[in-house]
């Protein structure tokens, strides 16, 4: 089998051909590491490639088939990583000038995990800075661009990720949702992209954000691809406090249930935000019609208080970040500027390590947790995640799971929104009330709009709640038929 007959291919496809012998997982990760040198000069998907490590991996894959060994669900699948997860020996800077060639001594359970599962890691991919964006433009380094369209973002701050997947570097990647860094940038590079409920998949290793609301999640060509990932990377961890302890249910088992007498909640406040494209609200109409031909009962559902989300989101994950970003003080690790004293050197070295939006979350974060106004902004803002989990709470007593826009716009131009913070933020407003509820939902392909870029429709579902979503997300998988991909040949 030739090396272009397996970039495309899904992961699951790999790993039966690996499995089988019909291909060597060698051959699998040279003709990945080749589509990676001819096209990511333009895209910049990666910040750090991993081809020396990957061929070892996939050479022990090989030998270990020779050997009648196990080789795991993930059998010499190429997967891309955010570079945001701890990985023993190779650079880790979470997008930050401020860690620029740090060497973690140790590896993320998520890595650990994909190793386990016979998965070969490619490379770190870009995103930004800490995870503070919607379009990798806040990256340290440089943006990414959108392989559907080299002109335009490739959302955030998993974009990095996305692109990867999008441009066929790896039918597989793994990024962090916040605030919808899997979900956004899913959408915006038409591939699937999922948040997982809040303490499904550890975060140890995974440099913080804001620890109430980061998750580990998969980005996949298909979703079968995100079920067979996320089946390999989740479960209990004693070495993450937040872990939940009760073993999750399969997903690949069930994936191909239907949705015959689901009950299904279109979110009024989330298809009728300001400024969506028509497009989107099409693309959401279309699942409606999509779901109530397989058999779903689908009506509208008010939860009101989403609309209040993003106010919330951006106190609560900057205090977060306020304190989790106190640690980069030049004197453990990372950067270190040169000062007559200590307090000047820490000043100085943040100074030069942070990026602007890191600044400005910081100073955000730590303003609202200050006294005299920890009860007017960070109080308040708690509260009203409060009343969000309320309202879903009740919303999934008479729904199974919930649909809207994964972002209220297709992909936009770079540059179009770096001037503008709030502009920016409004990209997330779909994808942040799930993470403030601890709660579950992906982002599926749904088309193209008229310009030629993906639309994202997202299903949410209630904690645990991922083998119904997944379901329902194969269901519109199968009903829209999204099968484009992006034209990188004039890129080589």
């Amino acid at each position: 089998m030739g090396d272009g007959a397996l970039v495309g291919r899904t992961a699951a496809d790999l790993a039966d051909l690996v499995r089988s012998g019909e291909v060597s997982a060698v051959e699998v990760t040279e003709a990945h590491l080749e589509r990676i040198e001819a096209v990511d000069g333009r895209i910049r998907a990666f910040l750090h490639r991993m081809d020396d490590d990957a061929r070892m991996a996939a050479a022990e894959i090989d030998a270990a088939r020779s050997r009648g060994e196990d080789l795991g669900p993930l059998a010499g699948v190429p997967v891309a990583v955010k570079d945001l997860f701890c990985t023993r020996g190779v650079p880790t800077t979470a997008g930050s000038r401020i860690l620029e060639g740090w060497r973690p001594p140790y590896d993320a359970t998520v890595i650990t995990r994909l190793r386990q599962a016979g998965a070969v890691i490619v490379g770190k991919t870009n995103m930004d800075e800490f995870a503070m964006g919607s379009s990798t433009e806040n990256s340290g380094f440089f943006p990414t661009a959108n392989p559907w369209d080299l002109s335009r973002v490739p959302g955030g701050s998993s974009g990095g990720s996305a692109a990867a997947v999008a441009a066929g570097f790896s039918p597989l990647a793994l990024g962090t949702d916040t605030g919808g860094s899997i979900r956004q940038p899913a959408a915006l590079c038409g591939v699937v992209g999922a948040r997982p409920t809040y303490g499904r998949v550890s975060r140890y290793g995974v440099v913080a954000y804001a620890s109430s609301l980061d998750q580990v999640g998969p980005f996949a060509t298909d979703v079968a691809g995100a079920a067979l990932l996320l089946e390999a990377i989740w479960g209990h961890d004693p070495a993450d406090s937040t872990s939940i302890p009760t073993p999750p249910e399969p997903l690949l088992l069930t994936l191909d249930g239907g949705v015959e007498g689901m009950r299904v909640g279109v979110v009024t406040e989330l298809t009728e935000v300001e400024g969506i494209q028509p497009e989107v609200a099409a693309a959401v109409e279309s699942a409606r019609r999509l779901l109530e031909k397989a058999g779903a009962v689908v009506e509208t559902v008010s939860v009101p208080s989403v609309e209040y989300g993003l106010s919330a989101y951006y106190i609560i994950a900057p205090a977060e970040a306020s304190s989790n970003l106190a640690r980069y003080d030049g004197v453990r690790y990372g950067l270190r500027a040169e000062a007559p004293d200590v307090g000047t050197m820490n000043a100085a070295t943040r100074e030069a390590g942070f990026g602007a939006e890191v600044k400005r979350r910081i100073m955000l974060g730590t303003y609202a947790l200050s006294a005299g106004y920890y009860d007017a902004y960070y109080g308040q803002a708690q509260r009203v995640r409060t009343l969000i989990i309320r309202d879903f709470a009740r919303a999934y007593e008479r729904f199974d799971v919930l649909l809207s826009p994964t972002s209220p716009t297709t992909a936009f131009p770079l540059g179009a929104k770096t001037g503008d913070p709030l502009a920016m933020y409004l990209s997330d407003i779909c994808t942040i009330p799930t993470n403030l509820a601890g709660a579950t939902a992906i982002s599926v392909p749904a088309g193209l709009d008229r310009e030629g870029l993906p639309i994202g429709v997202q299903v949410l579902a209630p904690a645990l709640g991922e083998a119904v979503m997944f379901r329902v997300a194969r269901a519109l998988e199968t009903g829209f038929g999204f099968d484009a991909r992006p034209n990188l040949e004039g890129l080589r």
